[in-house]
């Protein structure tokens, strides 16, 4: 992880994120499949663009965080640092450096698995609907690269977002992490 942090200022990655809800009422558990892309830049910019099942969009542009829900043609905007704290986005993308991310998370190793490195960040904020975050990482030789998150929330639900085609470093346009409503969009701000 502290390697990561230090290593990777900017990235880009295609994601397929399952998000599973606990049985309930004697029925399974059911699951529901998503994929889109992900690029971050540090610190506290990031951009995930959901297109399959539904499309939305989600901008950190450093000061405030837009949710675009395209179907519903609305947009969400919240003051980012009221936000970020105890989330998966800080610990991958928000963080300038490991101390920032232990002063919201506690980090332990995990055990290796699927051929992965992992990290479990646990929210020190109890109030949170964030129970743990593991992280997975592929590491190689000189990098190390995103791979995985699997996300346990308050509720039991368990989101796993696996990464490919990733991008270590790339240069990002600046506009990469702008946001515009569009035209006609409802706009609320929390």
């Amino acid at each position: 992880m502290e390697n990561f942090v230090k290593t990777v200022k900017s990235g880009r990655a295609e994601f397929t994120q399952v998000v599973t809800s606990p049985p309930k009422d004697g029925q399974a558990a059911r699951s529901k499949t998503s994929s889109g892309s992900f690029e971050f830049q540090r610190p506290s910019k990031f951009k995930f663009i959901y297109k399959k099942p539904f499309e939305q969009s989600i901008v950190a542009d450093g000061q405030t965080l837009w949710l675009y829900d395209v179907d519903l043609n609305q947009v969400t905007s919240r003051k980012q640092s009221s936000v970020l704290g105890s989330t998966p986005a800080a610990l991958i993308a928000a963080a300038p450096d490991l101390k920032a991310l232990q002063a919201d998370f506690t980090l332990q190793a995990a055990p290796d698995k699927d051929g992965l490195q992992w990290v479990t960040a646990t929210p020190k904020a109890k109030d949170g609907q964030l129970q743990t975050v593991k992280v997975g990482f592929k590491v190689e030789a000189q990098s190390t690269e995103l791979a995985a998150l699997e996300i346990l929330d308050s509720f039991g639900q368990r989101s796993l977002m696996s990464f490919a085609k990733v991008e270590v470093n790339p240069a990002l346009a600046a506009e990469t992490f702008q946001f515009k409503p569009p035209a006609g969009a409802d706009v609320v701000k929390q």
